[in-house]
């Protein structure tokens, strides 16, 4: 159980807060290990696989598998919805209990699906399924576990104990990498692309199976039990995230911080991988111990600037890697194509790239926990983060990578994240309120009144 009881904001960290942290980080770092495998595989392997017949176009094959990929994504702002409902109404705890279990059944059926050679249309249609199934479970995810880990942490270092939540996404993306690495280096190349490449995908199982009994031992948050406890919960929490101009908070938090935190992350992490591949023809293998080493010289940072969000705040730094992603993409993208034969220097720009994700997306978990209140928070938070990186985020390999082949220059496609970067670095600037003296701990009485106060501008 936490120290913190009945809404009283704890003021130590002690074994009880290491174990929340690691339980639910530990869950969502495999939830994203499971979403991300299809995304690592997606420009190599998986095209032959489920969409061998695409007219003799191998870039229509690939199209296909990012359009699949993003499907994933697509769908994500449904099961924020859905289980957002859930964990504003029922808890934290179960709703992501239950969408780890979906996630880990998707992956799993993904590992066993046969290809199209076997079954034919039937192969990509279960796949997209499948796809479906896993971008609903992980829009029920993350918001639970962010909203977890903050609302048993202390008011003055939210920004650094949920920034541990923040890395289990480009970890999750790392351990996918090195799985499939090791599979084909132990397996071989050819064995791999026949069946080897269904290895990762089975793992699954015995990850999310020690992820649940982690998590099983875990209690409701603290806040969630007073606010239930005092019968200010929310029976409706999804028309009441858009009541009173609520709606106005969660337009503001999609378009002036999700949405370019989002291109940010997927621009520096899965579409470098997917350039590295598609576009510089670097084989599988060495394009992931290049991206793969530069997300483990730059994991550190989330901490780093979710502790510096605490006393900064997490407005300069969010907006300030927006910024820099919108100016310096098109100069580290044309110095990764005059590179194309040093890994090393390739390695320092994908590092750069994945500098800018830490700073955009540390701090993001405790700016949307206290941009909303308790009540709904789950809904209100999840809405919007899912929007920003299922849909615009989520679309930045197939988006960029359809630009670059209709314009024939390979660099066009960063325009697409390069313009929902500026355009939220511009709202963010002049329409978000700083949040990191919000005192969630204090909240005592659940109105509208907090919503009108984050209204208002700087």
């Amino acid at each position: 159980m936490s120290q913190a009881v009945a809404g009283r904001e704890p003021q130590e960290h002690g074994f009880a807060l290491t174990k929340i942290i690691f339980a639910s980080s530990a869950g969502t770092l495999i939830e994203w290990y499971d979403f991300y495998i299809f995304g690592v595989l997606a420009a190599s392997v998986l095209p032959d696989i489920f969409f061998p017949n695409a007219e003799g176009n191998e870039v229509l094959s690939l199209l296909l598998t990012l359009a699949t990929f993003w499907t994933g994504f697509v769908v994500r702002p449904f099961g924020a919805a859905v289980f957002g409902r859930i964990g504003d109404i029922t808890g934290r705890k179960f709703t992501f209990m239950v969408t780890i279990s979906i996630m880990g059944v998707s992956t799993f059926l993904i590992g066993l699906l046969p290809g199209a050679d076997t079954i034919g249309i039937l192969a990509p249609i279960l796949l997209v399924i499948l796809r479906i199934a896993q971008g609903l479970a992980l829009g029920g995810e993350y918001g639970g576990a962010a909203i977890y880990v903050a609302e048993h942490s202390p008011d003055r270092l939210r920004g650094y104990y949920t920034s541990y939540i923040q890395t289990t996404a480009t970890i999750g993306l790392l351990l996918a990498l090195i799985v499939i690495v090791g599979d084909q280096l132990i397996v071989g190349e050819a064995a791999f692309a026949s069946w080897g490449w269904r290895i990762p995908f089975l793992l699954s199982a015995v990850l999310v199976g020690i992820s649940l009994y982690v998590r099983s031992s875990l209690q409701e948050t603290p806040l969630f039990t007073k606010m239930k406890d005092e019968g200010k919960g929310s029976t409706k929490p999804i028309s009441d995230s858009f009541s009173g101009g609520a709606w106005k908070l969660m337009a503001l938090a999609l378009f002036g911080a999700t949405a370019g935190q989002a291109v940010v992350w997927y621009t520096g992490q899965f579409y470098a991988l997917t350039f590295l591949q598609s576009v510089m023809g670097i084989e599988l293998l060495p394009a992931s111990i290049i991206v793969g080493t530069a997300l483990i010289l730059a994991t550190p940072f989330f901490l780093i600037f979710g502790r510096l969000s605490d006393k900064i705040g997490r407005k300069p730094i969010i907006m300030g890697g927006m910024l820099l992603a919108a100016i310096t993409y098109i100069p580290i993208y044309n110095a990764m194509q005059s590179f194309a034969d040093n890994s090393l220097m390739l390695t320092l720009l994908v590092f750069i790239q994945v500098l800018y994700v830490t700073m955009v997306y540390g701090p993001i978990a405790a700016f949307l926990v206290e941009l909303f209140p308790t009540n709904v928070r789950y809904t209100s938070l999840s809405l919007p983060y899912h929007v920003g990186n299922g849909w615009f985020g989520g679309g930045v390999p197939f988006i960029a990578t359809f630009i670059a082949e209709r314009t024939g220059n390979p660099i066009s496609g960063l325009f697409y994240p390069i313009g929902v970067a500026a355009i939220s670095f511009g709202i963010g600037m002049f329409f978000i309120k700083e949040t990191k003296d919000v005192k969630i701990w204090e909240e005592t009485d659940i109105t509208e009144a907090p919503v009108k106060a984050k209204l208002r501008t700087n």
